[in-house]
């Protein structure tokens, strides 16, 4: 990072971008063997995903329709009910297995990139093969931060959940309702934004300061105050890329008209792209996190995460927080 650490708290939208460039083109070839061994294959799970589960569920509707037109109690629609049982089972034994392998490749990719850009941050040498050490080491502790922001967003969903049923109870759809309803809708894509930009900001927490789980969630709360509103439209811009990428996926790949050529280079156009978002949104996460340290004058010993790094390569310590931030320093 050529960015002075007290400079990097005046890095804005265009700012954070551009640093994000450099970096990932300035050391491209430890960026691109990480994105070869841990990127690509989570791109082409979730792209994979999406074209099985089409064909999965596609065949449980054709099936169900043809019982629907089939008379009950015959054998053809009790073998027809049987295959429609079966064919749920498979596709939830997919979902559970693809979610799985997608969770541990999105902790891997998000180790891997914040100990990368740590390491460059503190000028240490990085090789890929010292990445794929220490990877397996850290992503545990995002597995503690994932538990906690699930839990977190199942309250969340659960208590929206309870509003908008008080809402059904006890508002009609007048025009006061309706507007009711839309500050409701907006009051709760709000908080979802803010609670993923402070689950993304606790996971980098959990790699490079001894807190994770509930602790890096609350830690990051604090952080990301005076930078709240940049990190949340960083998020949802990566957010409306990574929803393009999807729906342009599904459009011309998964129920696309085209021939199977057309429909391969659309695929691979897609994987290419959706590994690129995956790649730059880590990064930008990661610088996030420097740039909330900066803001709050939380000065980082470059020497002491320097240290904390190497000893992950090692047996694993978590370093103190007062390691980390050893001064806050005034400009």
């Amino acid at each position: 990072m050529d960015q002075e650490q007290e400079q990097m708290q005046f890095l804005g939208f265009f700012g954070i971008f551009k640093e994000t460039f450099k970096i990932i083109s300035t050391y491209k070839e430890i960026f691109t063997k990480i994105s070869l061994s841990i990127i690509l294959p989570l791109s082409f799970i979730f792209l994979a995903h999406i074209e099985v589960s089409e064909y999965l569920f596609g065949k449980i509707l054709d099936n169900e329709d043809i019982r629907d037109q089939t008379p009950q109690n015959t054998r053809k629609y009790s073998t027809l009910s049987d295959l429609i049982s079966s064919e749920w089972t498979y596709f939830w034994v997919f979902k559970v297995a693809y979610f799985i392998f997608f969770l541990v490749l999105s902790l891997l990719s998000t180790s891997a990139i914040v100990y990368t850009i740590a390491c460059i941050y503190t000028s240490k040498h990085i090789t890929f093969k010292k990445v794929m050490s220490v990877v397996p080491k850290v992503w545990k502790r995002l597995m503690v931060t994932f538990v906690w922001n699930f839990i977190i967003f199942f309250v969340f969903n659960l208590l929206a959940l309870v509003v908008f049923a008080c809402w059904v109870a006890w508002v009609d759809f007048t025009n006061t309702g309706v507007l009711i309803l839309i500050v409701l809708a907006i009051v709760y894509v709000v908080l979802f934004i803010y609670i993923s930009v402070v689950w993304h900001l606790a996971s980098v927490i959990s790699v490079l300061e001894d807190d994770y789980g509930i602790q890096s969630m609350l830690k990051s709360r604090e952080l990301i105050k005076g930078k709240t509103g940049v990190s949340m439209a960083i998020f949802c811009f990566l957010n409306i890329c990574f929803i393009t990428i999807q729906v342009g996926f599904e459009s011309h790949v998964v129920i696309g008209k085209h021939s199977l050529v057309v429909r391969t280079i659309y695929a691979i156009l897609f994987f290419l792209l959706l590994s690129v978002l995956i790649l730059f949104g880590l990064t930008v996460q990661t610088i996030i996190y420097f740039i909330c340290k900066s803001f709050r004058h939380e000065n980082i010993d470059k020497s002491l995460l320097a240290n904390h790094l190497e000893v992950y390569l090692g047996d694993y310590l978590p370093l103190k927080s007062k390691d980390v931030q050893l001064q806050n320093f005034d400009i």
